[in-house]
């Protein structure tokens, strides 16, 4: 099967450009759409290719623009909101969660609000409290609401186009930190996202690691370090964060009998929390060997100073440490 090279970025430009081309319904709407530093290389030249009319660059109005998304998607449209930093998503909850989650349920299905919101995770670079949240747990806790956040460069596009084609409203959340991760992917061949369920990434038998978005790549990176010492881990990257699927996760953990979730978000009232309040609801009660690990950020706002993210973010060697002296205890 031919192939071509994408990073993570370029394949949800790909992602883009083939909904763009394919359903005319479709247009972007947000900040930043026309500049590389809002949004990466990964909606590079759409203006030039599809116009300003489908491409729409913003002024800063978080609320105005998913609302007006909203409104167009109940006409018929597929729009597109990009909100290029996550925590200014929070200006348009009321658009999110009161009207888009609700309008198919008040209305008995006859309204769909096929719109996708796509809110981007930035990290690092000394960005501060205001600029690096990761707030997928509280969208996934909303019914009527679909979640999905990509961890691998397939997903990243294969999802997006997914949730776009989806008749329900979808937050679409992507990393900076991922961006960079390459791979050959084929032909692009259109999911059903009401499908689409965890993923076992990595086959193993010694413990199963449970993890989302960045956290998923951190899992993938550890997976070698603790071969080294004879550490054969299950990886399940969870992919679509609401509805959630536990069956796959509860029987590999059934097999393993010891349960890590690595969640990038904080470690309080977060999704690790659901993940291992539903697999433990659903294993008899002797099945695991030891109590469930969760690796998550501490209850802290972000810090600015590179020092103090080096200690607050979650490594690679943090995973590695802690799932080894989870196995080996």
């Amino acid at each position: 099967m031919k192939t071509k090279k994408y990073n993570y970025g370029t394949a949800i430009l790909a992602a883009f450009e083939y909904l763009l081309k394919n359903y005319k319904e479709t247009f972007v709407i947000g900040q930043g759409l026309w500049s590389p530093w809002y949004v990466g290389n990964s909606m590079t030249d759409l203006d030039k290719k599809f116009g300003k009319n489908r491409i729409i660059d913003t002024p800063v109005s978080e609320s105005a623009v998913t609302g007006a998304a909203i409104g167009a998607s109940l006409a018929g449209m597929k729009p597109i909101v990009v909100h290029p930093r996550m925590d200014f998503m929070l200006y348009s909850m009321d658009a999110i969660v009161n009207q888009a989650a609700k309008w198919s349920h008040m209305f008995g299905g006859q309204a769909n609000p096929e719109v996708t919101i796509r809110g981007i995770i930035n990290r690092g670079g000394e960005q501060g409290a205001q600029h690096s949240q990761a707030l997928h747990s509280w969208f996934a806790h909303v019914p009527g609401l679909r979640v999905v956040m990509p961890s691998t460069v397939a997903d990243a596009r294969d999802l997006l186009i997914a949730s776009v084609l989806c008749k329900d409203p979808v937050i679409y959340i992507d990393d900076r930190w991922l961006y960079e991760q390459e791979e050959n992917l084929p032909k692009i061949i259109e999911l059903d996202l009401k499908t689409q369920k965890p993923k076992i990434t990595s086959k193993g038998k010694d413990v199963t690691i449970i993890a989302s978005g960045y956290s998923s790549y951190l899992a993938r990176q550890a997976k070698e370090r603790l071969r080294k010492v004879n550490i054969n881990p299950e990886i399940i990257d969870v992919r679509v964060l609401n509805p959630l699927y536990i069956k796959d996760i509860v029987k590999s953990v059934t097999k393993t009998r010891k349960l890590v979730v690595i969640d990038p978000g904080w470690v309080s009232s977060g999704f690790s929390a659901e993940l291992v309040a539903k697999v433990v609801e659903n294993l008899d009660a002797q099945t695991l060997k030891s109590q469930p690990l969760r690796i998550a950020l501490p209850d802290a706002p972000a810090p600015t100073a590179t020092i103090l993210e080096k200690k607050y973010y979650t490594s690679v060697e943090d995973v590695y440490k802690k799932v080894k002296n989870l196995v080996l205890k």
